[in-house]
């Protein structure tokens, strides 16, 4: 008979953060252990709050699935000795399965042959099992855990109950000294002790007791009081995903409500009113249909609607008091200069062994200008990078950013416009902190891609000299992020420069410095794998295989918008049927290629044979052609050059002896080889690539 079981974790207040995470682990992990166990059901639910994560399991089986399985065993020339008799392997293999040396059969399997016996494993009572779920609770990852009472157990919130039913039965088990019952809580101050008789009745009981198990749906109420709001009043709500999701996450029982602010704080910057709404309060913005702020705000009550307007009122108060402090730090900030910002840079540390703030912008300004040189800016350009270089941290003094640190950039772009900056210049400020994720928005502007290029190559290399570089999941100084970022912008503005022409002006600076640093190969070796790691993650990310990706990584980065080029081709060819042939001529001469002695040169007039000739003389037809594609990231041109050496390829190979016995004659085969070979290098290491055609 199919029962419905319920477990339910009661939990003090959990981080809204963890909470979406925690409910995916517990459906996943339940999911799994229930295969794992063969227990059969009809369908499965997951439930959060706050205070709670649970799981509804409908129409589970009485009884684990009974199965017949083979057990498979040692192959057949160790299960045997000499006389043909079962060896001790056999015969322990065998015991070892409940079976005896009478109960095996024989089966090939790709091209071996092995030992089998026949194992029927009886299904047990489900009952039985339920308790393991105890396990299951427990093996939840939160990104913070904690200890409480006297305790040894480490969760993220402490455990203050725990419902688990089988049918109208209690499953036995307790975790930190609270056992398991029937017992639920609802809303914590509009509802009271709940009394589960069944499992099926977990929604609508909790729903009566002030609490929306299912986040959906608090999510989908939260969305429709916003939409009532818009019609009545006819303004627009912006609903930022990862609000209405935190939001949802803070309630149990949402009732959306509206208050207001005084006009007067409306000639605060945009950013700042719907930081301290979003960020410090959890309100959204109210915007007019012509995308104008307005002096409203929406929040989320975890209750009903009792006395919703003293709620408003309340909530106008704490943020009255935040804009007015908005209002005097924005007015303060008007009263100096971006001089006078700058100056305070020199006393403020940016990190212990690399320097002030200070010395890490007028680094930025050399590596803005190296960079803008590089890529052919024009004069106009380049003094405008430049400036935004210089000015990009003024804004890390000001009293707004000192107190709304997630609007540094913001701040430095809207301020550096009231000084009588450029514009283009104060986007650049704001945009060279981008991406602030590492899959955020990119840069705008080419000024602004340069100067955040020059900022995160400036922490990293710096970070690397001087011994501070991520190890496992530790990275507190985001260089991971800010790789990924740098490597991003590369691709989307595809620069004609290599990642290794700016590491080298980097680490050049660095080296000028009297900053400590550990030995230059060292620096270069840790910069070349860091980033290598980084690249590879990215090509991960874009569906690239492993081994296309070491092969297109094999000795440098590049110009990286090129090597995603002919990572996705190889990524093409490597399933291409009409590539075999190419391939393994293009791969015969890399693995021979070792051979040849870098100091010998090919003398035409040694060839011997026709096809040594022909081969010398494709290499030479297609050699410019080779590095004019390359040089224009042309992948599938570059490719097809070489292409066409394929097939003197082979018959160079069908017709000589490369390692001939007279030195001359092998030396001068070796030399093509290798030239050849290092066209081949060029585009990409093709021995590393698994290539995957039905051979």
């Amino acid at each position: 008979m199919a029962t419905d079981v319920l477990f339910e974790i009661g939990l003090e207040e959990l981080p809204a953060r963890f909470i979406d995470d925690a409910e995916n682990q517990l459906l996943k992990k339940t999911t799994a252990w229930l295969k794992d166990l063969r227990i059969s059901y009809d369908s499965i639910k997951s439930f959060s709050t706050p205070r709670r994560l649970a799981v509804l399991i409908k129409n589970m089986a009485e009884y684990q699935t009974t199965i017949e399985e083979e057990a498979k065993g040692p192959a057949i020339k160790i299960a045997k000795d000499e006389n043909g008799e079962w060896s001790k392997a056999a015969i322990g293999f065998s015991r070892g399965q409940g079976k005896t040396t009478e109960d095996i059969f024989t089966k090939e399997v790709k091209g071996t042959t092995y030992i089998f016996v026949k194992k029927h494993i009886e299904g047990k009572p489900v009952q039985q099992l339920l308790p393991d779920f105890k396990n299951i609770i427990e093996s939840i990852q939160f990104g913070k855990n904690m200890r409480w009472a006297s305790e040894t157990f480490r969760y993220a919130r402490p455990i203050r109950w725990l419902v688990a039913l089988y049918g109208n039965e209690i499953i036995p088990f307790e975790i930190t000294h609270v056992p398991t019952g029937n017992k639920t809580h609802g809303h914590r101050f509009l509802g009271g002790e709940i009394t589960l008789e069944l499992p099926s009745e977990y929604e609508s009981s909790m729903a009566a007791n002030y609490v929306v198990v299912n986040s959906k749906e608090r999510e989908d109420l939260i969305l429709k009081g916003i939409k009532e709001l818009e019609e009545k009043h006819n303004f627009r709500i912006p609903v930022d995903g990862e609000l209405l999701a935190e939001v949802r996450n803070l309630v149990e029982y949402p009732t959306v409500f509206m208050g207001s602010f005084e006009e007067r704080f409306l000639k605060l910057p945009s950013e700042v009113l719907i930081t301290s709404m979003k960020e410090h309060q959890r309100y959204f913005p109210v915007m007019s249909n012509k995308d104008q702020l307005l002096p409203y705000f929406i929040g989320v009550r975890n209750g009903n609607d009792h006395k919703l307007e003293t709620v408003a009122r309340g909530n106008e108060k704490v943020l009255r008091a935040r804009l007015s402090d908005g209002e005097f730090f924005f007015e303060e900030d008007q009263k100096h200069s971006i001089a006078f910002y700058q100056e305070k840079l020199d006393r403020v540390v940016f990190q212990e062994k690399l320097g002030t703030i200070s010395g890490k912008v007028k680094r930025i300004a050399t590596i803005t200008e190296n960079i803008a040189d590089l890529i052919g800016l024009s004069e106009i350009e380049k003094n405008k990078a430049l400036r935004a270089a210089e000015i990009s941290k003024f804004d890390l003094m000001t009293n707004m950013v000192n107190e709304f640190t997630e609007l540094q950039g913001v701040i430095g772009e809207k301020y550096a416009v009231n000084f009588g900056e450029d514009t283009i210049v104060a986007q650049a400020v704001r945009e060279h902190y981008l991406p602030k994720q590492a899959n955020g928005n990119l840069p705008e502007t080419v000024i602004g891609a340069i100067v955040s290029v020059a900022d995160k190559m400036d922490t990293i290399v710096g970070c690397i000299s001087v011994g501070l570089t991520p190890t496992g999941s530790q990275d507190p100084y985001g260089l991971r992020r800010q790789a990924t970022g740098i490597l991003r912008i590369m691709e989307n503005r595809k620069w004609e420069i290599s990642l290794e022409e700016i590491l080298e002006i980097v680490t050049s600076i660095y080296r000028k410095t009297d900053i400590d640093q550990q030995s230059k190969e060292k620096v270069d070796g840790e910069l070349n794998e860091f980033f290598k790691h980084r690249a590879s993650f990215l090509l991960k990310e874009w569906k690239v295989e492993q081994d296309v990706i070491h092969s297109v990584l094999h000795n440098e980065i590049g110009k990286f918008d090129y090597t995603i080029s002919k990572a996705k081709l190889l990524s093409d060819k490597r399933s291409d049927e009409a590539f075999k042939s190419i391939q393994e001529a293009l791969v015969r001469v890399l693995n021979l290629s070792d051979k040849a002695e870098k100091q010998n040169s090919i003398v035409p007039e040694h060839f011997a044979t026709e096809s040594e000739k022909e081969l010398f003389h494709r290499y030479n037809q297609i050699k410019n052609d080779f590095f004019t594609y390359n040089q224009n990231k042309d992948a599938t041109s570059a490719l097809a050059a070489l292409t066409k050496m394929a097939e003197p390829i082979h018959t160079f190979f069908d017709n000589n002896m490369v390692m001939a016995d007279d030195e001359q004659t092998r030396n001068n085969r070796l030399a093509l080889i290798r030239a050849i070979s290092l066209l081949i290098k060029e585009f990409a290491d093709l021995r590393l690539v698994e290539w995957k055609q039905q051979f």
